[in-house]
């Protein structure tokens, strides 16, 4: 090898050096660009697995065994799509979809919508307290220490918090739900018959299956979802330049929430299933029965991550609720105001704990309709919202470029359709099957 052989040699090899450190550079700063939007989706998508979720989820369990698994995939899809269209519009537009619906649809459209979503989201508040109760009952605990310390636990996080402390808190509570995927590993599953029920479907045409199935799709798409999403990505000032990051963060959180419906549902199967133990009220009830099935440790862990969940929903539900209502109405609305320069919006968020909590400990208080109830009610109120958001997301003078395509259009179309014909199956379900899913009359 002669000298000028050398020397191109080095010189190949710190071109190689030099731009294997600008794409180390470049990787580290879309990791960057990624942490620092991460947060709204992934927190927004994981606490749908509240109280009343995991209660639906597990009664899906418990007596369809895995028959149900196969709605997992389109409905991972169709929360992706719907979540993704509200990132848009909150970076496009820089506002929350409350606001937008009362600047493109009047105070009255915005009115009976702030409405409907106060009291859905009201019954859905007081099922992550009676999910609370549950819990910790298991634990030993009484209802009437355990929910009002929660509600105080709550209210302080984030009266007091700022949006970046509250926001570092939601997600190190997504990582505990981990514990279902222990549960289901202790259940001991037939990993085999379960990928085979999530890859075909496996549809039953009586009241109680298309009942619980139009719970699953309500409490896994709630409509309460969609302000809180958007008005996050709002306060973090996320902008233009930052949409895949934001669309990154929407998938990683759809994706994630859909795994833990997957593990609650087969632990659930696995024991509760396959024993015959299937009138069961609630997820506390099937955290009680893994005992002798799975173990000790799996109704521990069953246990826990409903009380992280209940604690998760309980913070989240009455500030999207607070949110809707403030944007819908023009108030100040956000974590980072202070109380003096936003109290209505703080307000309203106590009001919800106040009676969220202290309905539980009122006695005799019918807990188990209340959480199926309430599931039942987002299906409900989902396409009126879904279809305010198709009609903003196709703005063009609105969104620009950045509306709907032909694929986007149909998933959202479809889930708006699919709800609104579930809803009169539910309705017909209520009217002719009562008993169907423990709700009886009066």
């Amino acid at each position: 090898m002669n000298w000028m052989q050398l020397t191109s040699r080095v010189q190949a090899w710190r071109d190689r050096g030099a731009e294997l450190r600008k794409r180390g550079r470049s990787w580290r700063r879309r990791l960057a660009l990624f942490l620092a939007v991460l947060g709204p989706g992934l927190i927004t998508s994981n606490v749908d697995n509240d109280a009343g979720g995991i209660s639906t989820y597990s009664l899906a369990g418990a007596q369809y065994g895995y028959a149900l698994l196969w709605s997992l995939i389109p409905m991972t899809i169709a929360l992706y799509v719907t979540e993704e269209m509200c990132a848009r519009m909150a970076v496009v537009t820089g506002k929350g979809l409350s606001d937008l619906i009362r600047e493109e649809f009047g105070f009255r459209s915005t009115f009976f919508m702030m409405a409907g979503g106060f009291f859905v989201d009201l019954f859905n508040v007081v099922a992550e307290f009676a999910g609370v109760a549950a819990a910790m009952q298991i634990f030993g605990v009484s209802k009437y220490v355990s929910v009002p310390l929660a509600a105080l636990l709550v209210w302080v996080l984030v009266v007091r918090g700022t949006s970046k402390q509250v926001e570092k808190i939601f997600l190190i509570a997504c990582t505990f739900y981990l514990t279902y995927l222990f549960s289901a590993i202790l259940a001991k599953p037939q990993w085999l018959l379960a990928a085979k029920y999530v890859a075909i479907p496996s549809i039953q045409f009586d009241s109680g299956y298309l009942l619980t199935l139009t719970a699953l799709v309500g409490t896994t798409i709630a409509p309460w979802q969609f302000f809180y999403l958007q008005a996050g990505f709002v306060e973090k000032r996320v902008g233009p330049r930052q949409y895949k990051q934001a669309r990154a963060d929407v998938l990683a959180g759809s994706i994630t929430c859909m795994v833990i419906v997957f593990f609650i549902i087969v632990c659930t199967a696995a024991t509760l299933y396959v024993s015959g133990h299937r009138n069961i009220t609630d997820a506390a009830d099937a955290a009680k029965a893994l005992v002798p099935l799975a173990g000790r440790w799996a109704s521990y862990l069953f246990a826990f991550g409903l009380l992280n969940a209940s604690l998760f929903a309980a913070s989240i539900l009455p500030l999207s609720t607070a949110h809707v209502v403030c944007e819908g109405l023009g108030f100040e609305a956000g974590i980072d105001h202070k109380f003096k320069d936003a109290p209505i919006f703080y307000w309203l968020y106590t009001v919800l704990i106040v009676v969220g909590a202290g309905f539980i400990l009122l006695p005799h208080a019918p807990l188990f309709k209340i959480l199926i109830l309430s599931q039942v009610g987002n299906g409900i109120w989902l396409p009126i919202v879904l279809v305010f958001m198709l009609l903003l997301i196709n703005r063009k003078d609105l969104l620009g470029e950045h509306t709907n395509k032909f694929g986007d259009n149909l998933v959202a179309w479809t889930t708006a359709i699919a709800m609104i014909v579930l809803t009169f199956i539910l309705l017909y379900a209520t009217v002719f099957h009562p008993t169907a899913l423990g709700v009886t009359p009066g």
